[in-house]
């Protein structure tokens, strides 16, 4: 039995006496009154599944009709068939002893996008959705833990108390970073960026991802863009948005490791070349990029990039290089394709101040490249948001001219590292091995031994059985050991998901109290790994 307590005045929703009692309440008050109340509750009706009930209070609504309140039925008879659900709703039911029947007329509307309108839940939202709910110690979401540097901080909070930093600023960026920017190209690619003509400002790497897709793709013309997988997810939509297809050509382990049984390392993943020149055909305009790699860890070779520049080279194509942990790497240097010969004049390089200072909130990226490229680049990037905010980027501009002289980046390298060896000193205290990465801030681990131990009747809501064997390990692992993870099949294509069923991506970018919390959990998988796998 449902109560609901207005003026002193109960209304009882059940089975058999739900009507009267509501209608003698809403003839009790100013048919004003009884409008306000009925919205309100219908949508708390709706919420408990009583539609019949809300149904009614609907029907009161429209009988404000016949009384002097027209604004006021209109105003809520426009916010309540805003809803699909109710627009094709047919609404009767009798007031007193006068029969009246009223239909919502049924509101037709153009239909979305099929690349949106299909789209459920993002994998971010839904893993951290599943780990609150359990209050799961979260290793899932690359976003840090732990507050900036005191020094990055502060140089936002000036940049915010500046008069002059209040305004749009340029397209192309603030004068400050783009050549802070310049300065740290040219040391890094071996050559003098102009600021003025090779450097763009976004607002973050993403949308610079999607101003150089937007500027070299055509609708229409079914060009296409060479994705090496595992891809972060957000290529694959960028791609489509600007009128691309999307190929994909994966990495793959290389023969002689057993991933499941030992840890591997992230150099151990390779691109194999025929499969890539295989890929390519004459609608080919692209080619991405990611190193260090997201989510393995992978940072390329000179020879690897080197062949990949070769590839590029006698196809004609563009190469998108996602640089964004290029400040991350551990025992093995970074090197920019743009660095190689030839290279420069077909390479956009793109990096995040998200990444290189732990504000993934700030929204501040570039693209860095030849100005026959960064030029188109900017036009989209001006039609898609037309600038990036001010006020933080300066405060990046300061924060990247203090990081010379503090010793930052060097830190935060160290600081990385220990991270990582700790979390992966967790896993192998567990009994899981792990794809040890030489860059980035993501740990693969392989948890075929808890898949295989997952019982064959366990419950799983429909929105992860949906989603395939993958999420069904990581859902598993969050509800059963709570610590969360990601499943790194979303990384992938229909066609090569296989290959990352067994695995979940974990972020050690989080405090040490997070890490020894996730520790801690984990105990408990070490008698559950010591149980028998299912048939």
């Amino acid at each position: 039995m449902t109560r609901i307590k207005k003026r002193n005045t109960c209304l009882v929703a059940d089975p058999n006496g739900w009507k009267s009692a509501f209608l003698k309440f809403v003839h009790q008050v100013k048919p004003y009154r009884a409008c306000q109340f009925c919205f309100k509750f219908y949508r708390y009706l709706m919420l408990i599944s009583q539609k019949q009930l809300a149904h009614a209070a609907i029907q009161r609504i429209a009988c404000a009709q016949t009384n002097s309140h027209i604004p006021l039925y209109c105003n809520i008879r426009t916010r309540l068939t805003s809803s699909r659900q109710l627009a094709r709703m047919a609404l009767s039911t009798k007031v007193g002893n006068t029969s009246q029947t009223e239909t919502a007329p049924e509101v037709r509307l153009p239909q979305a996008s099929p690349m949106y309108s299909a789209t459920g839940l993002d994998v971010w939202t839904m893993m951290n959705q599943v780990a609150a709910a359990v209050g799961a110690v979260n290793l899932g979401q690359g976003f840090m833990s732990y507050p900036p540097k005191d020094f990055i901080r502060q140089a936002a909070q000036d940049a915010l108390v500046e008069n002059t930093h209040n305004q749009y600023a340029p397209p192309r960026g603030r004068p400050g970073l783009l050549e802070q920017v310049a300065v740290r190209f040219s040391e890094r690619l071996g050559r003098d960026i102009d600021s003025g003509s090779e450097v763009s400002v976004h607002a973050g790497a993403n949308e610079a991802l999607l101003s150089v897709f937007t500027a070299f793709l055509e609708h229409g013309q079914d060009h296409e863009v060479i994705l090496m997988e595992p891809a972060f997810d957000q290529y694959t939509p960028n791609v489509a948005m600007a009128g691309g297809v999307p190929v994909y050509v994966p990495l793959r382990v290389r023969d002689g490791c057993d991933a499941a049984t030992h840890d591997i390392s992230s150099d151990d993943w390779r691109l194999d070349m025929a499969e890539l020149e295989a890929a390519i055909t004459p609608k080919t305009r692209i080619i991405v990029l990611n190193t260090p790699h997201n989510p393995i860890g992978k940072v390329f070779t000179c020879d690897e990039l080197a062949l990949i520049g070769a590839v590029a080279e006698r196809h004609n194509l563009l190469i998108v290089a996602d640089e964004v942990y290029e400040h991350l790497t551990f025992g093995r240097d970074h090197v920019s394709i743009a660095t190689l010969p030839r290279m420069w004049e077909r390479t956009v390089t793109v990096g995040s101040a998200g990444k290189l200072f732990g504000v993934t909130g700030w929204r501040v990226g570039w693209a860095v490249g030849p100005a026959a490229l960064i030029r188109p680049t900017l036009a989209a990037h001006t039609r898609i948001v037309f600038t990036s905010n001010t006020p933080l980027q300066e405060g990046v501009a300061t924060a990247l001219r203090q990081a010379v002289h503090n010793g930052f980046f060097t830190i935060q390298r160290e600081e990385y590292l220990r991270r990582r060896d700790r979390l992966m000193a967790i896993f192998a205290d567990i009994g899981l091995p792990c794809v040890v990465p030489d860059g980035a801030y993501y740990l693969l681990v392989n948890a075929s031994a808890v898949r295989a131990r997952i019982p064959t009747d366990y419950a799983f809501p429909d929105f992860i059985t949906e989603r395939g064997a993958n999420f069904k390990l990581v859902y598993f692992f969050i509800k059963e050991f709570g610590v969360s993870g990601i499943p790194p099949t979303e990384f992938y294509s229909d066609a090569h998901k296989d290959l990352a069923n067994d695995y979940i991506r974990f972020a050690f970018c989080k405090t040490e109290e997070g890490l020894e919390a996730a520790a801690e959990r984990l105990q408990t998988l070490k008698q559950f790994l010591r149980g028998p796998a299912q048939a």
